[in-house]
């Protein structure tokens, strides 16, 4: 089976080069410096305009802890709901009760909202306390693939906890590593985990126009780099 590369894209922009790049789909969010919460009507409607590649959405409706209430649990509902009318072809989600585990009533409301939709589990999965556990629970609710960084704080300090991942899925889900995934960290990580989908957001600073005047709103903005991504395209079909 060949490799596939999961491009995280927060803009129209950084969609566009993944793309150009050569990326084989892409994690659609905003607000990445807070680890990502889910992008607007707008640019969704607006990448899927852009590209052919298939559109996963992330399913986030705030920063911070995984343990959502009902209000929010209507409100990734009806965003599911909205990336199934738009034409998107997957969503990413996640929710944990308060004991960290899998808050399997709540994902299976939310897998059934996505309806035909592919369902990656995002990096929740990195706070459960029993990952054997939670893998287990992942595949019974029918999820696609589970990104995380093995517990880590990048993919390359958990790749012997993916590669026991890889080993425990056997097959009935995929293991997409994520975290600190560059062209410096992904040929190791090809070579011990056994993974073979891998996600990164391959990106660089942009610098501000040289004439803009700096303000209290001015912040670093980073964009994915399309010379990277074929990079890291490179590297998986080497």
């Amino acid at each position: 089976m060949a490799r596939v590369l999961e491009i995280c894209a927060g803009s129209v922009q950084s969609a566009v080069a993944a793309q150009a790049g050569g990326a084989h789909r892409i994690e659609l969010c905003q607000n990445l410096e807070q680890g990502g919460i889910t992008p607007s009507h707008g640019l969704i409607e607006r990448v899927l305009q852009r590209l052919t590649i298939p559109v996963f959405v992330l399913i986030r409706p705030r920063p911070g802890h995984f343990c959502y209430d009902a209000d929010e649990q209507a409100i990734m509902a009806a965003d599911i709901a909205q990336c199934r009318a738009l034409g998107c072809a997957g969503v990413v989600l996640g929710a944990l009760g308060e004991a960290g585990h899998v808050d399997l009533d709540c994902c299976r409301a939310l897998i059934a909202a996505a309806g035909p939709l592919q369902i990656t589990f995002h990096r929740a999965f990195d706070v459960c306390q029993d990952q054997t556990r939670a893998l287990e629970e992942i595949i019974g609710l029918g999820c696609h693939r589970v990104l995380t960084s093995g517990g880590q704080a990048s993919a390359l300090a958990g790749q012997a906890q993916l590669a026991a991942l890889v080993r425990q899925a056997a097959g009935r889900i995929a293991i997409l590593p994520g975290a600190g995934i560059t062209p410096d960290t992904l040929p190791p990580l090809i070579k011990s985990t056994g993974a073979r989908e891998f996600h990164a957001s391959a990106k660089r600073l942009v610098a501000s126009p040289a004439a803009a005047n700096k303000t209290e709103f001015d912040a670093p903005r980073w964009e994915t780099d399309a010379a990277i991504v074929a990079e890291l395209v490179a590297q998986l079909n080497s």
